[in-house]
């Protein structure tokens, strides 16, 4: 169902952002590299993200926050995000509880896939929360992530399917 028009006590309905990637890794390793703070910092280098709180380096585990700053649309942007459910290696789920959204929340998981490799599903719900322009914003936002979590998506895979020495 696509997006209802405003007008007549209608709001937009913006879908929930859904992706899957194909991993030719095990879950434990796809599952570290996704909570990874280094990993995720060297796939937003264009706009020149850094973590500035809370655990800035290594890996992010239940309860933990990050506090980020990044480069989006010509504006610096900062949100922290929180840790709010931890299932290893098959689960985890962020949250912004401070920042530049009404809502943000990004779950996690991780499948077995063919042959040995993993299933990783994102699935982020984000609302912008601008009052009459929220809908609008709100479709805007969700395309532009997409485009980010492609991004970090990819960075994933190639870290994950390097081989390994020995």
């Amino acid at each position: 169902m696509g997006p209802s028009m405003p007008g007549a006590g209608a709001e937009w309905i913006v879908p929930t952002l859904r992706f899957t990637t194909e991993i030719a890794a095990t879950v434990e390793t796809c599952f570290d590299l996704s909570r990874s703070i280094d990993l995720h910092l060297e796939s937003m280098l264009a706009s020149r993200e850094r973590a500035v709180g809370g655990v800035t380096s290594g890996l992010i585990g239940a309860g933990q926050e990050v506090t980020c700053e990044a480069h989006h649309l010509g504006v610096r942007w900062r949100m922290t995000s929180r840790i709010t459910e931890f299932e290893p290696p098959h689960r985890f789920v962020d949250e912004m509880v401070r920042g530049p959204f009404a809502a943000f929340r990004h779950e996690h998981l991780f499948t077995p896939g063919e042959g040995g490799g993993t299933v990783m599903t994102d699935v982020v719900d984000v609302r912008m929360g601008l009052g009459p322009i929220g809908p609008v914003a709100d479709v805007f936002a969700a395309a532009y992530l997409r485009r980010l979590l492609r991004i970090r998506n990819v960075a994933i895979r190639a870290r994950a399917e390097q081989p390994r020495p020995g």
